[in-house]
């Protein structure tokens, strides 16, 4: 039994709502009472200590897409990163999350070869066609809390409707990642004058808000519980905010580089500044910030996305998007805070409790988390070698940020 004595940490615990100097003990990733008899002891001066995070979004690879990142590697990066529970959307290939056997036996390979608990986001239509509805009793019983057709489309609004009604049966949450294909074409850019100038084909902000509308509408008339996950307008965060005055049953979140990086990376073609949805106007992002501070957006997700270096090599329309993001979260998080939008205990709560309200896990999360300790002072460069996921593919690369989770506390 290992017992690990911190001396002089700040403690910044969202489930008592704390923010204390103070010397603490751990026993297999739990505190525990005071104690002689410490196996390790770590001084803490200048370091935090917080809660293991949940991410409401990440691509993990496995089964089927290996060559990018498996559930050992990205597992053992989520873990080390102080990220213990994942969420991860419907779209592996093969899809495999119509099927509730083969969830379980997903979840079960995530916590043996990477050491994370992975909650796994059910198709909500067969085989993400878009054209009838998945087996979502099935998909229940395989421990599935919730439902995304991912960013595949949907063969009509009626298919919508129909599997709306069904997870509200069902007492399930459907996620939608909202983009309208139609508007959205075959963009790979933020509309703007970066895009304009490269002739890149773009993907106006419009395609995200007239899907954001129309899923509403549509809850609102079939009372499911909804998650729009992965937010990249401003427009976006008004809607949401009127859709919670309404008192509709909606929560959203964003990802991390959406409230730092805006469309002015893809000059140059730079591959590495390719995801979807695209990085957005300089606007954009500070309304995002602001969603997220008021409170609108519920929560920030990692977006993590591993991808291989041939992935990033073609002409920049053709590279796959997606940003490796479970190494830079902690330093962006830090980043919001020096920069005076959050306190530490509340940027803490947006990425570890309000995602697990969001999930409607709140009380296993505090069952089954652990601790991170983090050093917000420590500089550090990305690169290849210093990020833990299989995937390379972020704009940050070569550069030096500040903040690093130094060691997990779990068991």
């Amino acid at each position: 039994m290992t017992i690990v004595k911190i001396e002089n940490v700040r403690v910044l615990d969202p489930i008592q709502k704390t923010d204390s100097v103070r010397t603490v003990y751990l026993e297999n990733g739990k505190l525990a009472a005071e104690t002689a008899h410490a196996s390790e002891v770590i001084d803490g001066q200048g370091k935090w200590l917080m809660p293991t995070m949940v991410d409401l979004c990440a691509r993990l690879r496995e089964p089927g897409q290996q060559q990018h990142g498996t559930l050992k590697s990205e597992g053992k990066a989520a873990r080390e990163n102080g990220i213990l529970h994942v969420f991860t959307p419907p779209d592996s290939q093969p899809i495999v999350q119509d099927n509730g056997a083969l969830i379980h036996g997903l979840v079960e390979k995530a916590m043996l070869d990477g050491g994370i608990y992975l909650q796994v986001i059910g198709a909500q239509t067969q085989g993400l066609l878009g054209k009838q509805p998945a087996n979502m009793a099935g998909l229940k019983k395989g421990g599935c809390t919730a439902v995304s057709n991912a960013n595949e489309p949907f063969m009509d609004d009626d298919v919508v409707l129909r599997t709306l009604e069904y997870a509200a049966g069902l007492d399930m949450t459907v996620v939608f990642y909202a983009e309208e294909p139609q508007i959205a074409k075959d963009g790979c850019v933020h509309e703007g004058f970066v895009a304009s100038r490269q002739g890149l084909p773009m993907i106006p902000a419009l395609a995200e808000t007239i899907a954001i509308a129309k899923y509403l509408l549509m809850v609102e008339v079939s009372g499911v519980r909804a998650h729009f996950g992965l937010l990249s307008c401003g427009a976006s965060v008004e809607l949401i905010k009127a859709a919670k005055a309404k008192g509709l049953p909606v929560t959203a979140d964003v990802a991390m580089h959406q409230l730092h990086l805006t469309d002015q990376l893809i000059d140059g073609f730079n591959s590495l500044a390719h995801v979807r949805p695209p990085l957005r106007s300089a606007a954009d992002r500070d309304l995002l910030r602001q969603g997220v501070k008021d409170g609108i957006i519920d929560a920030i997700s990692t977006h993590h996305e591993p991808l291989s270096s041939s992935a990033k090599m073609a002409p920049f329309a053709e590279t796959q998007p997606g940003f490796t993001a479970f190494d830079t979260y902690v330093p962006f998080g830090i980043q919001l805070i020096n920069e005076g939008l959050f306190e530490p205990l509340q940027w803490v709560e947006k990425v570890t409790a309000a995602p697990a309200r969001v999930a409607n896990m709140y009380e296993r999360w505090v069952e089954e988390a652990g601790w991170a300790l983090v050093d917000p002072a420590l500089e550090w460069a990305v690169s290849k070698d210093s990020i833990v996921s299989n995937g390379k593919n972020t704009p940050l690369i070569n550069q030096t940020v500040k903040g690093k989770v130094l060691k997990t506390f779990a068991a």
